[in-house]
């Protein structure tokens, strides 16, 4: 079967997190993505956090399926020549390097469009061009900071917390990726490339984009109905840190199951919709709260939201979170179990689906990986494992035209 990408070729200069993300996601749709390498050290993550001694690291690993390696040395003349080629034959180079590295590279983006007028260029930075801290590094805790998630995450009576979801890597790395189809597309109307940059930021505040309205709210009437601070506790001016809270206007909170006692994720989220409220009372067996004034209405319920809580967590103390959640399906309830990253590897629903993959490696064996949470009618991407270090050199040297003395006498001169 045919890919959708098939025939993009993508430089890929990027390293560790965010970029990698959006080159991979890319690759697994069809582009032939060529991952660009220090020779002898590669992407930082190959080596980091390494599980298994000289192997490449899961991080690397996960993040780079699908992909060719090339190394180059871009500061060798050669190096430089061997890029060139590679740009005038290529549909899009994606970079995170720092602010003007590939300016002082010799490849500024003047001299890329120069090279291939169809070029798209683009980035990944930690703030957007002009902003006042635009020359800052940016890592994944930094943009959540940055990016108003941490201030709006955790509980009132402690710090700011960051998410262990990548809101500033992986989630800037789909962003970019939208914006690299974006421009092709734009491409297709006007024969032209241009440069695509994303920032860490604004690609964390585009997800916090609720409690930005949220500020407006409380700006204006001075309270949010729908945080556990109402009616009892104090607001600042500012949106607080709401706990488990539900943050879409939908009260919810997680609670306790059987087993919580010795197991730090027997729990489940429990959401209380309107709509749902009468299945809610009817599967706790409290049929009396549907008329009951107190209980009635979502304005009325709040005042006693914790103590709604309690008393399901009091009919969960019986149960364990599979067990209460299959009993609260039946009725329509939205709930999900709290599921560990054991629990999700070893998932057979997400294996079948595949969001969860096995794939081989030459070094590692096999291991686990995610697969493309997007699902086609007319697409099943085939995920497979990352490449060694400069394992596709020679293979794309040959593609650009070089002949076999040629490239090694690239060898030689180490710039590859």
């Amino acid at each position: 079967m045919s890919k959708p990408l098939e025939g993009i070729k993508i430089i890929d200069f990027t390293h560790v997190q965010a970029g990698p993300a959006c080159t991979q996601l890319l690759a697994w749709f069809g582009a032939d993505v060529i991952k660009v390498e220090r020779p002898g050290s590669g992407d930082v993550t190959r080596s980091q956090l390494r599980d298994i001694p000289d192997a490449d690291a899961l991080y690397f690993t996960m993040l780079n399926s699908n992909k060719r390696s090339l190394t180059l040395d871009t500061k060798t003349q050669e190096g430089k020549e061997v890029l060139e080629k590679l740009v005038r034959e290529s549909d899009v180079l994606v970079e995170n390097f720092g602010p003007g590295a590939l300016d002082r590279m010799g490849f500024s983006w003047e001299r890329l469009n120069e090279l291939n007028p169809k070029l798209i260029m683009a980035s990944v930075k930690g703030f957007s061009d002009g902003h006042h801290y635009d020359d800052l590094k940016v890592y994944e805790n930094v943009a959540q900071c940055a990016g108003g998630a941490a201030s709006t995450t955790g509980f009132w009576d402690g710090p700011p917390t960051v998410s262990a979801a990548a809101l500033g890597d992986s989630n800037t790395g789909m962003h970019l990726a939208i914006g690299i189809l974006t421009a092709i597309i734009g491409r297709g109307q006007t024969g032209r490339g241009q440069k695509v940059a994303v920032s860490m930021q604004d690609s964390v505040i585009n997800l916090c984009r609720v409690k930005l309205r949220d500020q407006q709210r409380l700006d204006r009437v001075g309270y949010l109905e729908e945080y556990p601070q109402y009616p009892h506790g104090e607001f600042t001016d500012v949106v607080p840190r709401g706990g488990n809270a539900g943050g879409g206007g939908q009260p919810g909170w997680v609670l306790k199951c059987k087993g919580w006692e010795t197991d730090p994720n027997a729990y489940i989220y429990f959401t209380i919709q309107g709509h749902a409220w009468e299945p809610i009372c009817r599967a706790l067996g409290k049929p009396e709260w549907i008329s009951d004034p107190n209980y009635a209405t979502a304005q009325a319920r709040q005042p006693h939201i914790f103590d709604i809580f309690a008393t399901i967590e009091a009919w969960l103390a019986d149960k364990t979170k599979y067990e209460a959640v299959d009993i609260l399906r039946k009725f329509d309830i939205p709930c999900a179990p709290v599921l560990s990253m054991k629990e999700i590897a070893n998932d057979p629903s997400l294996r079948a689906s595949g969001t969860i993959v096995e794939v081989p490696h030459k070094e590692r064996g096999s291991y686990l990986t995610v697969g493309s949470p997007i699902k086609f009618s007319g697409l099943k991407p085939e995920i497979t494992g990352s490449p060694l270090l400069g394992e596709h050199t020679d293979e794309i040297l040959a593609e650009l035209g070089y002949s076999k003395d040629q490239i090694a006498n690239l060898h030689t001169s180490r710039s590859v």
